[in-house]
């Protein structure tokens, strides 16, 4: 039934926009994915970086509000927020110090514990707005694209 996500051109497309969305993986796991799938890379690239980008303003705007009712559903739910608001407060010294170049690196390094989510996080802590925060995640989003894609065809090359 789901063979279309795979076997079609659109199906790929959607696959790669959807990985790229999730958090964790994000583009560092949907273009590889992508390309993998045999799309030509300007559409495995636009696919996974506005997959990718789609979340960043809803989490900047509405994650706090978010947070305060999953804390209020259980102690369970409560644990993992206090583990992920922790977790943006550690990153936010680095946007704190070095500003919306700070925030870019944060969001460019393909490494786990980075990425737009978390850049966006950060910066719904820290209350940025998004005029200011935009534009050093997506800057952030484009690197780690042309890293991941460096990095990809390297893999592809060696084996």
């Amino acid at each position: 039934m789901l063979t279309w996500l795979t076997e079609t051109t659109l199906g790929k497309i959607v696959a790669t926009f959807f990985i790229s969305m999730a958090p964790v993986v994000e583009l560092r796991a949907g273009l590889p994915y992508g390309i993998a799938l045999g799309l030509d890379y300007p559409v495995a690239l636009a696919a996974a970086v506005l997959g990718n980008l789609l979340p960043v303003p809803f989490i900047i705007v509405f994650i706090r509000r978010i947070f305060a009712w999953l804390r209020k559903i259980s102690v369970r739910l409560d644990r993992l927020v206090s583990k992920l608001e922790n977790k943006a407060h550690l990153k936010g010294h680095l946007v704190q110090k070095y500003g919306p170049l700070g925030l870019c690196l944060l969001v460019a390094i393909p490494l786990p514990g980075t990425g737009a989510w978390t850049g966006s996080l950060v910066a719904a802590f820290l209350d940025l707005r998004l005029k200011r925060a935009i534009p050093s995640i997506v800057l952030g989003v484009f690197i780690a694209a042309g890293i991941m894609t460096v990095v990809t065809y390297g893999v592809i090359h060696i084996f």
